[in-house]
């Protein structure tokens, strides 16, 4: 199975490669290709998961869809044959995989929500009984469901750094007060729909994060929407609080490179054949039980 670590194509112009996606400029958009790169602790493994590019590609656009009418979007279309035409000679490895997407001008904000407490909110929890200054109630345990869901944003690390949680303050500082308000609001509303429709689909979506953008005057959802790679997806039916949960996400990835004491640093340790395939797996699971 051809698994595809980086794209090249010498026709179209290189925008910028991210931890999972190559991205080009084409006309007046961005040609966004979700390669099979899988990025763990801020680390890019070296080798990729079969299939995660597409898996990720259709997922994101069935949110845009589902969601379109709380926000806007930058997705124009996932169908190669309406791509420009410089494009569509590539039509084997962007077939599945990509979005032609509105050119927006990035909010340099990681915008997370967290509808329980798990990850680094758990761990900042334990410490200060809080979650970016967000004072939260006592006892709470590790994977409890929050009374609500609570917004709570970081920076936006370059490839190779960690992004860090950072206060209320701090963001509205990072993006102004309006816009902070604005994409709050919008993250909340989208969690809070797409939470209860996977819920029924047989899947908590624990936390997520988003990216916004400017398109004009008009603040519209960009990069990836709730997907394996950028949320927390849990099993509803072996849902349990108190202890950390099975999942649907790299999760599992991140679980086996802490079992052998990865330092979270580069360079990345070789992933066994059953990692890979077993998180391949599990990312069509969380694709066929929400859309089919």
């Amino acid at each position: 199975m051809q698994v595809v670590l980086q794209t090249n194509l010498p026709n179209l112009k290189l925008f910028k490669r991210g931890k999972v996606r190559d991205v080009y400029e084409v006309d007046d958009y961005y040609l966004i290709i979700s390669t099979d790169r899988l990025s763990a602790f801020d680390v890019i493994m070296n080798q990729g998961i079969p299939r995660k590019g597409e898996f990720l590609t259709k997922i994101s656009k069935f949110w845009f869809d589902y969601t379109h009418d709380v926000i806007d979007n930058h997705l124009v279309t996932t169908n190669v044959d309406g791509y420009p035409v410089i494009c569509r000679e590539h039509k084997d490895i962007l077939e599945g995989r990509s979005m032609l997407v509105k050119k927006a001008k990035l909010i340099q904000l990681e915008c997370i929500v967290r509808g329980y407490i798990s990850g680094s909110g758990w761990n900042d929890y334990k410490k200060t009984g809080a979650i970016c200054g967000i004072k939260l109630p006592e006892g709470l345990q590790e994977s409890e469901k929050l009374p609500e869901p609570i917004f709570t944003p970081s920076t936006k690390a370059e490839i190779g750094d960690h992004d860090e949680n950072i206060t209320e303050e701090q963001a509205k500082n990072i993006i102004g007060a309006d816009t902070y308000e604005y994409v709050k609001d919008k993250t909340i509303s989208v969690y809070k729909k797409c939470a209860e429709y996977a819920f029924k689909k047989g899947i908590i979506i624990a936390d997520t994060k988003m990216e916004f953008g400017f398109y004009g005057d008009n603040i519209i959802l960009i990069d990836e929407l709730l997907t394996p790679d950028s949320s927390r997806f849990w099993p509803k039916d072996k849902y349990e609080k108190g202890r950390a949960q099975e999942s649907f996400d790299k999760q599992y990835v991140r679980d086996y490179l802490l079992s052998i004491n990865f330092n979270k640093k580069p360079p990345a340790p070789i992933l066994p054949d059953e990692v890979i395939l077993n998180t391949s797996k599990k990312y069509e699971e969380a694709l066929n039980k929400l859309i089919l």
